[in-house]
């Protein structure tokens, strides 16, 4: 097999050693799912020399719920999207719930290298 037709694949994350002690890989959508869940899941400020990346979902779950914070939590998450992720995917769908003790993001996306589309829930739950 050449190198242009071998399947594209990035390293899994979270970062671990596969079965025969290498850098573990995903495949491209796996990886790319991965991605946007790290992007929700961060809060702003989390990260050492990126101090702007994040969206701060999870610092939402406490807040009271009001159609408001979700408007709000619904333009920073596609902000964040848009401009961390925004080379790798297009956003088609966002819808974010946010219930008594959790926060839910429905999305829908199309990868930008396959051109396949992907509806994905990511949650974020109160511990």
């Amino acid at each position: 097999m050449s190198p242009r037709t071998r399947p594209r694949t990035d390293i899994a994350f979270p970062f671990r050693a596969d079965r025969r002690g290498r850098t573990a890989h995903a495949a491209h959508a796996a990886h790319v799912h991965d991605l946007i869940e790290q992007l929700l899941f961060t809060s702003p400020g989390e990260r050492v020399m990126r101090p702007d990346f994040g969206c701060g979902l999870l610092d939402l779950v406490f807040a009271p719920n009001s159609p408001e914070l979700v408007s709000t939590l619904e333009l920073s998450v596609q902000a964040s999207l848009q401009r961390w992720l925004g080379d790798l995917i297009d956003v088609v769908a966002l819808d974010v719930v946010s219930d008594d003790n959790a926060v839910r993001v429905h999305l829908s996306y199309v990868l930008r290298a396959t051109g396949a589309r992907t509806d994905d829930v990511f949650e974020g739950r109160a511990v």
